[in-house]
């Protein structure tokens, strides 16, 4: 059974059989000869753990886990290669408990009841403690977990789980709040560095047969991503191959042979895929085109579906772009399309195109806070019946009703806009949406005031003093225009904006 650390899971020599489902009572499996480098180079002793320095200080729950000084239920999280199955193997031998292995893959709520029924048979009788280790216990199902909770709570064993997804979503609250949450970080590069040099020199490892260059170290410490196991079954494979052409040495070129591609630290199902996801909308959204198209490559490289970040590309155009750069929704809805006519890999540089459109346009949420805004009155049960005059007045007897009476049709005006309620009474002058000065929206901007105060009836503000420097409109100057026709003008900074002629709202405006 492959763990998701640096040891397999696997019935220990000696040791009595297990219900299906186990990995091993009272250990794990021996270490051979001819075991892989991971699993030989793994630490003897909690001084030899490298990366994860907070949890390891003189009293800490790590150490007291480890010692048996305090028999308290723990969940490991990290990332794979971090050392949680590393942590259980040193447990498994620095004390005297009974140790018990099993993966979720595996096993089900009957190995589970097992275990726990075996572990309550010798509490009684003055046996030892059971400490229970579960490997991937997110893929327990919420019953199984469930099964737990009697046995942890009054200590029947010591649970120690590990997983590599968030608990807080995959582990029920019940179990969780039994047991204390360590959780482990990615080694950095300098750790990797440290045990690459370690498995290189030690009798465990290699033993100094070969010597490892600095290109091909530095090669080894990049593809692994903070990944030790990834590390050093890279170095073995390297090692293989230099042996095999009768060197001495690993060089950057054995080392690229051996392994090519660098370890991607993403799930497409879990909690890494949140973290890239969100990371790569708030590059958009932060106009770091740079980091928009890693965080793609990212997910890209990681086979995740292209229709998925497809999808988000669409909402991320209307819900940060919006009306700054109205073209960003076609161009999104493009490559949402080009992803389902063309698809992977060609579709890469249709999504390449728009993460690129996306994050260099001028950003606006209007759209997004305008609806919300909305929607939270719709909920809070603000609106009211539709005006008399906007009701459909299409079907026999409508008008005896008094449907649409009193409605205006705007293209009857020649500015194409007329003063009408089209909101319930109760949201009269509600403004939800707001324009932002960005990009296209500028203009929008500039001619909303306008046209809110023809809809509404509103009065005209009142006309500025004009300046010395600046000529002043007369009759003989001024443009001539229809009472009530809005004439262009450049005062909002956005040529040809329609201006209301001061007669609008007395005029025809307020008929």
């Amino acid at each position: 059974m492959e763990s998701d650390a640096l040891f397999s899971l696997g019935e220990p020599t000696g040791s009595r059989s297990a219900p299906d489902g186990h990995a091993g009572v009272d250990g794990f499996t021996a270490v051979a000869d001819d075991s892989p480098l991971p699993v030989r180079m793994r630490p003897v002793t909690l001084d030899e753990l490298v990366g994860q320095e907070h949890l390891l200080a003189p009293g800490a729950p790590l150490r007291q886990l480890v010692s048996g000084g305090a028999p308290m239920s723990v969940i490991l999280w990290g990332p794979p290669g971090s050392g949680k199955t590393t942590i259980a193997h040193l447990v498994a031998g620095a004390t005297d408990r009974r140790f018990v292995a099993m993966s979720a893959l595996s096993a089900g709520v009957k190995d589970v009841r097992a275990v726990i029924e075996t572990a309550r048979r010798q509490r009684r009788s003055g046996g030892p403690q059971t400490v229970l280790f579960i490997d991937e216990v997110h893929r327990f199902s919420k019953t199984q977990q469930d099964s737990l909770l009697a046995a942890v709570e009054d200590r029947t064993v010591t649970l120690l789980a590990a997983t590599t997804e968030n608990p807080y979503f995959s582990v029920i609250s019940p179990l969780l709040s039994r047991c204390v949450l360590l959780t482990l970080q990615p080694l950095d590069d300098e750790a990797v560095r440290g045990l690459l040099r370690r498995a290189v020199a030690d009798k465990r490892g290699l033993d100094g047969a070969l010597t490892l260059t600095t290109e091909a170290e530095d090669h080894l410490v990049r593809l692994a991503a903070g990944d030790v196991r990834k590390a050093l079954t890279a170095l073995e494979a390297a090692a293989a191959s230099a042996t095999a052409l009768g060197g001495g040495r690993i060089d950057l070129a054995t080392a690229e042979q051996a392994v090519d591609v660098a370890a991607v630290r993403y799930d497409r199902d879990g909690d890494a895929h949140y973290d890239v996801v969100s990371a790569f909308i708030k590059s958009m959204r932060g106009s770091d085109v740079d980091a928009a198209v890693h965080w793609l490559a990212r997910m890209l490289v990681a086979g995740e579906d292209a229709r998925f970040i497809a999808r988000r590309l669409v909402i991320f155009a209307s819900e940060d772009v919006g009306m700054a750069d109205p073209t960003a929704l076609s161009v999104a809805t493009a490559a949402a399309h080009a992803v389902e006519y063309v698809g992977l890999p060609e579709a890469q540089l249709n999504l390449a195109q728009a993460v690129i459109h996306l994050a260099t346009a001028p950003k606006s949420n209007s759209a997004t806070t305008a609806i919300g805004a909305a929607i939270a009155d719709v909920r809070a049960g603000r609106g009211g019946p539709v005006p008399r005059g906007l009701r459909d007045a299409h079907y026999a007897g409508a008008r005896g009703l008094g449907h649409g009476t009193g409605y205006r049709y705007p293209h009857d005006d020649q500015r194409g806009v007329v003063t009408q309620q089209y909101v319930p009474d109760d949201l009269v002058g509600t403004d939800y949406y707001q324009p932002s000065p960005h990009g296209a929206e500028r203009s929008v901007a500039g001619r909303l005031p306008l046209l809110r105060r023809i809809v509404r009836g509103l009065p005209a503000p009142a006309a500025r003093p004009t300046p010395a420097s600046e000529p002043s409109v007369t009759a003989q100057n001024a443009p001539a225009l229809s009472p009530g026709v809005a004439r262009p003008t450049t005062d909002t900074g956005a040529p040809g904006m329609m201006q209301d002629s001061g007669t609008d709202a007395a005029g025809e405006g307020q008929q």
